[in-house]
């Protein structure tokens, strides 16, 4: 347990220093050859519960010091054994005891005290330290106060059921390839390798017990992908017919793009301003015998890949706040900042505002973001509806089967099989 301890803690203070969990996870998992399999389960379990419930670990731990940690490397083992005690519910004296052998692992053995006296502190007043812990809003929520404000005053009356969503552990929905198989055919391959999944729309399945995509039946050889529901309603809005021009502007990691070609012929063009995230792009259409022009560049600078030749369909699935995902992504509602809001919905506009150049007339653009706040989805289409007459609003509440999409005017809530999406499908004249 004192390797899982370690490597945790060293996860949790890389994110608290600003880098991103996932980024963090790959790097450290390289790194972990000592760790079996079951272990490195463990750490990952560890990494991202520390982050759902980091609000919580913080105010339960401020109560059982006398003055703020200044030692980040103690503070850091600290929140992942108060983790372990207070949400895995491991044997409490194996917890305590590897946690504070671990102080020497970490050439803090003058730390070994405070860790022993803070963890049999709380297991001797839980029940009061989280009670307490729990009268603030930050630490009952387990996320930033400016965060649940800013939900709470977009979504008044769906705010709670919002941010429980966000710290929920998220469903596994595969899309089926049906260039390939059916989806009954697929749930047959799924029950025969002793898997059970549920059936939702017209190419997603919903697996009850999430897996390694390694042990998913044909996933190499493209028979299947993981997509959320919510993303899986792209295609569809797109309206697509064999032979048109499609524009993927902001591609990586590619499912999106996939699930294009997936479901007609057309001619599509995927770009993305990083190499590395193009990368993943090719290898997401090698895996699925896919193709499509990849181009690396930054979409709104239309004279560095534009030909001029106008598109009929463009998907900008555009940078953001990814405020709907943090079931995925526990880290990013700690590394936000309000600022970062405005920050996005003004490269949103830019991206928009430039795109919207290459469509032609009669064509559709779909803007989707993985964004629960109205800045980045409703107020941002309405002010460009407002400066461009040419553009006119569809309705996509036809496909978009989440909860609120009708009324919310295409904004997805999260729920127990959705994330949190918004979509917008634009009509030029």
């Amino acid at each position: 347990m004192i390797e899982i301890q370690l490597q945790a803690a060293r996860i949790v203070l890389e994110v608290l220093s600003g880098r991103n969990l996932t980024t963090v996870l790959a790097h450290a998992k390289a790194r972990a050859n000592r760790l079996s399999t079951a272990e490195w389960a463990g750490v990952q379990e560890i990494s991202y519960g520390v982050f759902r419930g980091l609000g919580q670990l913080r105010a339960v731990l401020a109560q059982l010091l006398n003055k703020p940690l200044r030692d980040r490397d103690v503070e850091a083992l600290l929140l992942v054994a108060l983790y372990q005690l207070e949400f895995m519910r491991d044997a409490a004296h194996a917890v305590v005891d590897h946690a504070v052998q671990a102080c020497a692992r970490l050439h803090k053995a003058s730390a070994k005290g405070l860790v022993n006296a803070v963890l049999r502190g709380f297991l001797r007043r839980r029940a009061e330290l989280v009670e307490d812990a729990l009268r603030c809003e930050e630490a009952a929520w387990s996320y930033p106060s400016w965060w649940i404000d800013e939900i709470r005053r977009a979504y008044p009356e769906q705010y709670k059921e919002i941010l429980q969503a966000g710290n929920a552990r998220p469903p596994m929905t595969l899309r089926v390839n049906t260039r390939k198989n059916s989806l009954q055919d697929y749930l047959a391959h799924l029950r025969t390798a002793g898997m059970q999944a549920e059936a939702v729309g017209e190419s997603a399945l919903v697996l009850e017990q999430p897996v390694a995509v390694a042990q998913l039946p044909g996933f190499e050889n493209g028979l299947v992908s993981v997509q959320d529901l919510s993303a899986q309603y792209t295609a569809p809005l797109l309206d697509l017919c064999a032979g048109q021009r499609v524009l993927d502007a902001c591609a990586a990691p590619g499912g999106k793009t996939a699930h294009i070609l997936e479901r007609a012929d057309v001619q599509l063009t995927a770009i993305d301003s990083a190499p590395e995230r193009l990368a993943r792009v090719q290898e997401n259409l090698d895996r699925l015998q896919l193709s499509a022009e990849l181009i690396c560049a930054d979409a709104a600078q239309l004279d560095a890949w534009w030909d001029k030749r106008p598109f009929d369909r463009i998907l900008l699935d555009v940078p953001c706040t990814a405020s709907g995902i943090v079931r995925r992504h526990p880290d990013i509602k700690w590394l936000r900042r309000p600022t970062d809001i405005a920050g996005f919905a003004a490269q949103q506009m830019r991206l928009l505002q430039a795109l919207w150049r290459t469509l032609a007339a009669g064509g559709k653009l779909l803007y989707v973001t993985c964004s629960v706040f109205p800045a980045e989805n409703r107020l941002q289409i309405a002010e460009f509806l407002r400066t461009h007459p040419d553009a006119t609003s569809v309705q996509t509440s036809a496909i978009v089967e989440g909860p609120g999409a009708g009324d919310l005017k295409g904004q997805i809530l999260p729920d127990s099989r959705h994330d949190g999406f918004f979509y917008a499908l634009l009509l030029k004249a």
